[in-house]
């Protein structure tokens, strides 16, 4: 890769680095994992740049990335290893909604990979049927009907937690 395009890659990818970072950590819900998808990414992405950085929209181009190794991921099950009884060193947040949100990802992360990915792009990244389509690679009726079985989902894992009510009232 020449250097003016390497320099376009390192710029766009730094860029985008929080949304990609997010966008992992909502769809595994484990820091270190969803660094290890994010550093895929960029792997995948700086191999191909030539050919990515011409897409249309790039930024759906990287997420669809993003989604499928984390799809992948999950049938290859080697997330299923353990190293260690417990992780070390728990990072914590300290603000409001840690609870809700605690309660929520171990929610989120009880329903099936697809089911997930889907209602996070759908609803933490407030992406369209069709972009969450296009990025998985599959139509908006799959879309819509994963999006209602992970909801189903949802609401029957958090049948009777005290969540504090949005003002989209999605929370439950």
């Amino acid at each position: 890769m020449p250097d003016a395009s390497e320099q376009e890659f390192v710029e766009y990818f730094s860029a985008r680095l929080p949304m990609l970072q997010r966008l992992a950590y909502s769809l595994c819900g484990d820091g270190d994992e969803a660094d290890d998808l994010v550093q895929e990414a960029a792997t995948r992405l700086f191999q191909r740049w030539s050919r990515a950085s011409r897409a249309d929209h790039i930024d759906a181009y990287v997420r669809a990335v993003v989604v499928r190794l984390f799809l992948d991921s999950r049938r290859k099950g080697w997330w299923r290893i353990r190293l260690f009884a417990a992780p070390p060193d728990a990072r914590h947040a300290y603000d409001g909604g840690v609870e809700d949100r605690t309660v929520l990802r171990a929610a989120l992360a009880q329903v099936p990979p697809r089911q997930r990915a889907v209602l996070v792009l759908r609803f933490l990244h407030d992406l369209p049927v069709d972009e969450v389509a296009r990025t998985m690679g599959c139509s908006a009726g799959t879309v819509k009907s994963q999006t209602a079985h992970g909801l189903a989902a949802m609401r029957r894992l958090l049948d009777g937690a005290d969540l504090v009510e949005t003002t989209k009232g999605a929370a439950r």
